[in-house]
Order: structure tokens, then sequence, then C-alpha cells
């Protein structure tokens, strides 16, 4: 307003604005206070978001309801109407980050898109304010977060073109610092879009995008007469520390591939339309239909220890805690005889010092542990209750002498230690393992050297695969001689399909003709019947049938070579 006119406005018109700048404030407080919140725990924020949700959702309505006076009477910008719709994704993103629920990744994505198709941040460039150009940059980083969870591939090549003209544009107008900063962003997106192994093709030759969470009927169901535990998987910690593996904003690709894989498709909750409007982010489903996640990008031993505790502590009657390790392998100095469970070492959770090809370099004082080596005793007080553990990492087997001390199911699935050296180059896109737990078919392919397949046939395997899962389930049920934990797991979809796909992994790679040595195959606490399940002629026979009908027969062995 100009000088002096502020009495020539309306006291209703004045009110308008007064509210507004109320509403603005308490806005921004709420949000900032959201980074003081525990990171754990499941119930300590719900109130506080509750609030922020509230407060965001009058602010919204308001300045909609009321957009001519607050153009007029509070000059609001088209950008600062943006911020609103920014904060908001973000709150429905750690909504989502902290619920485990996918939904409101949708909920989030809606407002990311309105920003861009209304353009709010269009005038952001014209103004001498290099403050507000990161804002926006920011929004950009966060929208390609959304869209690559939610696997919208095109969406995030378009929205990284965008990126990197508006990094270009921002650094030249403004000779700032943070130049190389935001081009390491774009080459981490870039790097991330390129990971999969695999393109999957239509008869245009177009990339086919498919999702890897559970689908309905994508899992072999429980059938009559299969004597099977009633435990629910309810929490899971995903732990990344490996420093040669692609990653964006804090997730690992290895992480990035597991938290999909322990997640149903999402849907929609309330908003079918891309148009923000009504907010209702209390609007939960019925079930919580995801295990409860925790994504820890190289934490230290005290922040894993807190995780661990909290998540042990919340852990309703009858579920499960899988852990998920994806790190770096720490040697024990000197003698190899594993005795105890701090003998044979573990894995590495956060680097504070060099590592030289992927391997910890060993101290000069061999006396002195790794402080931030997660070994295998430091998972005993937790399997208290039922614990399922998942070990990707080139020391896996000191999971291998696990200790059941409290009679509760346990499991361990170890990753292979050793790869062949025509593998090894690509462990940068991700680990082979991991890749076959959340896709077994792009783990398949990727071991037979596939790069590219046409939908059709894409489809062909994947129908086969599922005679492959229904196989391999009814051995693990019927089987006489399997540890009973399988068995207490087997209810649970998330961790059946996990079983079943280890199982799967572990013929395919036994069969390979350049899997020769033992290191190079997957293992399990307690050990699987390796006769009856995973050198079973039943389950050869099919993988041969996969890679007869691929054309890759050539790369497998026969028969099985008694490998021990």
């Amino acid at each position: 307003t100009g000088l002096g006119a502020e009495d020539d406005i309306p006291l209703c018109e004045r009110k308008t604005v007064t509210d507004f700048c109320y509403l603005l404030d308490k806005s921004k407080q709420l949000f900032n206070g959201l980074r003081d919140l525990p990171q754990y725990g499941h119930k300590q924020w719900q109130s506080y978001f509750g609030r922020t949700f509230d407060v965001y959702t009058k602010l919204w309505k308001f300045q909609q309801q009321h957009r001519q006076v607050l153009d007029n009477r509070y000059g609001l910008k088209r950008w600062q109407i943006g911020e609103v719709a920014s904060k908001i994704g973000q709150l429905y993103y750690h909504y989502y980050l902290r619920t485990s629920e996918t939904s409101y990744l949708n909920e989030a994505f809606s407002f990311y898109s309105a920003i861009r198709q209304r353009s709010y941040y269009h005038q952001v460039n014209k103004e001498d304010r290099p403050e507000l150009v990161v804002k926006k940059l920011r929004y950009y980083a966060r929208f390609i977060v959304v869209c690559l969870l939610l696997n919208k591939m095109d969406l995030v090549k378009a929205l990284v073109k965008e990126l990197s003209d508006e990094i270009e544009d921002y650094t030249q107008r403004f000779n700032t610092e943070d130049q190389l900063e935001w081009n390491l962003v774009l080459q981490e997106v870039a790097a991330f879009v390129e990971a999969d192994p695999l393109m999957i093709l239509n008869e245009d030759n177009g990339v086919v995008v498919i999702s890897n969470r559970l689908q309905e009927g994508g899992v072999p169901s429980l059938e009559q007469g299969m004597v099977v535990g009633q435990l629910s998987l309810a929490d899971v910690l995903i732990i990344g520390n490996c420093n040669n593996q692609v990653k964006f904003s804090e997730l690992t690709i290895d992480m990035f591939r597991m938290l999909q894989t322990l997640e149903r498709e999402p849907v929609n909750l309330a908003t079918q339309s891309s148009k923000p409007g009504t907010l209702e982010p209390n609007e939960k489903p019925a079930k919580r239909e995801n295990p409860h996640k925790y994504l820890l990008y190289k934490p230290t031993f005290s922040q894993l220890y807190t995780f661990l505790s909290a998540s042990f502590k919340e852990l309703p009657a009858n579920s499960v805690l899988l852990v998920y390790l994806s790190a770096t392998g720490v040697f024990p100095a000197g003698r190899s005889d594993c005795e105890g469970p701090y003998d044979c070492g573990g894995v590495l959770t956060n680097t504070n010092r060099d590592v030289v090809n992927g391997e910890m370099v060993q101290k000069r004082n061999q006396a002195q542990k790794e402080m931030h080596c997660l070994h295998p005793g430091d998972l005993y007080p937790f399997t208290r209750k039922p614990l399922f553990v998942i070990v990707d990492s080139s020391n896996s087997t000191a999971y291998k002498n696990f200790s059941n001390l409290f009679g509760q199911p346990l499991v361990c699935l170890l990753s292979p230690t050793v790869y062949p050296k025509s593998m090894q180059d690509q462990s940068q896109r991700g680990s082979l393992f991991t890749l076959f737990l959340y896709n077994p078919l792009m783990g398949f392919l990727s071991v037979c050297g596939l790069t590219s397949m046409r939908n059709g046939l894409w489809e062909k395997a994947q129908e086969l695969l599922r005679k492959v899962f229904h196989d391999i389930g009814q051995m693990i049920t019927s089987s006489r001689v399997i540890d009973q934990a399988y068995l207490q797991f087997y209810g649970d979809e998330f961790l059946r399909l996990l079983m079943i796909r280890f199982v799967f992994c572990c013929t395919t790679l036994r069969l390979h003709k350049i899997f020769q040595e033992a290191r190079s195959f997957p293992e399990s606490y307690p050990p699987l019947p390796k006769q009856e399940m995973v050198e079973s002629s039943l389950l050869q026979k099919h993988v041969l049938d996969l890679a007869a009908m691929l054309d890759v027969q050539n790369l497998f062995s026969d028969g099985m070579l008694d490998n021990y």
C-alpha cells in the first residue's frame, strides 16, 4: 500500500490482511518446529503434525478465498503462493516418511505438480534475489525425489532438464559459491535414473516403466493345509553405507530398492485431480498397509542403536522387526577363526575414515576395533522379539554364526561376499543380491548380461516366475526339515516374498556357470535345506526353462555340480 493510503483501506480488508499475516507466521513457526521433533517413535510427533496440517489447510483456503484483496492490499506474489504449496508438499512427503503410507506420496505429488502447471515460481527469475531462486531449485530437487519414489521416470527426465537450465541461469546471474553443489545434485539424479540394468521396450521402442511395489496378487497366496505363523512385519530399519553406490537425497540405490520392496502399490486418498484443494491429512487409511520404516543413511552406531531400541520398544505383539543392512564389510584383523559374536567383524554403518576399493583399511592400532561396525552380537539383545535380518555386504558371512539366545523366530538372509570379476563393475548401480530381492527377473537378466527386452517377453517370463514362486512356496511350507522360523515368518506377505525370492536367487546363482566359488552364493541362518530346496531338481528345471525362454541357456549348467 502507498504511504498515507492505509486509512483508505476498508476495515474488513485490513482484517483480511492481518488474518493472513497471522496464519502465515503461525504456519512458518510450526513448520520450523517440525525439525525439532524426535525422528523415532510413532506417537510423539502426530499431534504436532496434525496442528501444522490444520494451519496450512486454513492458510491455503484463506488465500484462495481472499486472493483479490491479498493481491491489492498485501501485494501477494505468485511465488509466495508457490512457497505455501511447496511447504504442503513437503508436509505430505514427511508424513509419508513417518507413516510409510504411500498414498501421501500422491498428495505431495499433486501439490508439487500444481506449482509447475500454474508456474507459481515463474516470476522468481525476474527478481534480483538469489535466495528466492534457491527456493525454486530446492522445490525442483524435492519434486524429483517424489517422482522417483512414484516411478514417474518420464517426468523425472523433464524436471532434470528444467532444473539444469535453472541452475545454469542461476549461476550465470549470481556468481554464487554453491554452483558445484547444484551440479552434483544433477549428476546424482542422472546416475540414479540410469541405475536400472534393464530397459523394457514396447512395440514403438518406448521404455515401459514397471512398479516394483507389492501389487494385488503379487505374492503366492496361503493355501489350505499350510501351517504357518501369524506374525506380521511391523517395523523396518533400512540402513545404507555403500561408498561407491549411486545415491540421491540420502537414499542409496539399494535403500531405494528395498524401501519399495516393502511397500504396497499406493492408492489415491482424496485428490483424484492434480488440483490442490482440500487437505485431509488426517484421513488415514483404515489399516496401515505398509510396515513402518526408518531410512538411515550412514548412521553412527549410537544413532542406529537409538532407532533399533525405539523400534524394539514399540513393536506390537505378534510382530516382526526387519533390519536391512547394505554396507561395506569390516573384517577382523589377524585371526581368521570366528569364535564369538564380535570376532568375525561385521558391517560399517558410518565411514569416518579411509575406505580403499570398498574395503576398510585396518587401523595401525590392531587392538582397537572400528566404532561404527555393527557386529552380529550387537543385534543379540533385539532377538528377544521376532527378528528378520538381511545383510548385503562383503562381510555378510559374519552373521552366519548368529546365536538364537531367546528362542524367538530369527532368520538372516546373507548376500554373496564375492562376485565374479565380470559382475564387479556393476556394483555402483546397486548390489545384485538386493536387485534379486527387489525384482527377481531383473536380477536374472542382469546376471545374463541382457540390457533390454520386449514387453511381451517380459510378461511371459513374469508368468513363468509366478509358477516358480508358487512351487518354492510349496517347498518351504511342506518341508519336514526346514527351520520353524521360516514357517513362522511365512504368514506375512512381505517376508514370504523375500524368502521366496531369496531361494530363487540361490538356485539361479548356483546354476550359473560364472558363479564358481562358494563365497559367490547367498547363505542364510538358519541354513535352508540344500537338497530339497536350493538344489532341488524341480527348481533347477524352472531356472533352465526361464533361461531357454530368454535364449541364454548356454550360461547355465545342466545339472548341479556339488560345490562343496
